[in-house]
C-alpha cells in the first residue's frame, strides 16, 4: 500500500474578549523553539507545525498550505482538514472571518489558495487545467458540501469508488 504523507498543525488562538471578561485562563502553551504544546500543567503533545496565539494568517498559509498548492499545480491532489470544537478558530483560519470585508492580512487559507491557483493558471495559458474543489463540513455524523446549495437536502456519504479511491458522494 502506498504511504500517504500527512502533516498535522495546531494553531492556538488568543482568548476572545468575552473570555477575558469572564476571567478565563489560557490552558494551552507553546514550548518555545519546539513543535510542542502543553495542555494544562503537564500534558505535552508534538505536531509537525505549531502556531502560537500571535501567529498570522500569512505564517499559517506559507508554512502549511502554500507547499500543498504548489504540489496541486504540479498535478497532485491536496486536502486540508480543519478540526476543532466550536469556537476554536477554524472558520477564521480557513476563511478569515467575513469574506466580503476581510483585509489583506486576515485573508484565510481558502482565499489565498484560490488566488494563488488561478494566478498560476493564468501564467500558463498553454496548459489545460481541470480544477475540482470540495468544501465539506462534518458536523456530528452529517456531511455537507458548503459549495453546493442542494446538499442540505441530500445525503453525502464517504465510500470507495470502483478504483479504490475514497470519495464523498451523494446517495
Amino acid at each position: 500500500m502506498e504511504e500517504i504523507p500527512v502533516k498535522v498543525a495546531v494553531r492556538i488562538r488568543p482568548l476572545l474578549c468575552k473570555e477575558v471578561l469572564h476571567n478565563h485562563q489560557v490552558c494551552v502553551r507553546v514550548i518555545p523553539n519546539s513543535q510542542q504544546v502543553i495542555i494544562g500543567r503537564d500534558r505535552v503533545f508534538t505536531f509537525d507545525f505549531v502556531f502560537g496565539k500571535n501567529s498570522t494568517q500569512d505564517e499559517v498559509y506559507n508554512t502549511c498550505i502554500k507547499p500543498l498548492v504548489l504540489s496541486l499545480i504540479e498535478g497532485y491532489n491536496a486536502t486540508v482538514f480543519a478540526y476543532g470544537q466550536i469556537g476554536s478558530g477554524k472558520t477564521y483560519t480557513i476563511g478569515g472571518g467575513h469574506i466580503a470585508s476581510v483585509v489583506a492580512g486576515q485573508k484565510g487559507i481558502i482565499l489565498r489558495a484560490i488566488q494563488e491557483i488561478f494566478q498560476s493558471i493564468s501564467e500558463h495559458p498553454n496548459i489545460d487545467f481541470n480544477v475540482k474543489v470540495s468544501y465539506i463540513e462534518v458536523y456530528k455524523e452529517d456531511l455537507r458540501d458548503l459549495l453546493e446549495l442542494e446538499t442540505s437536502m441530500k445525503d453525502l456519504h464517504i465510500r470507495k469508488d470502483e478504483k479504490g479511491n475514497t470519495v464523498c458522494a451523494c446517495c
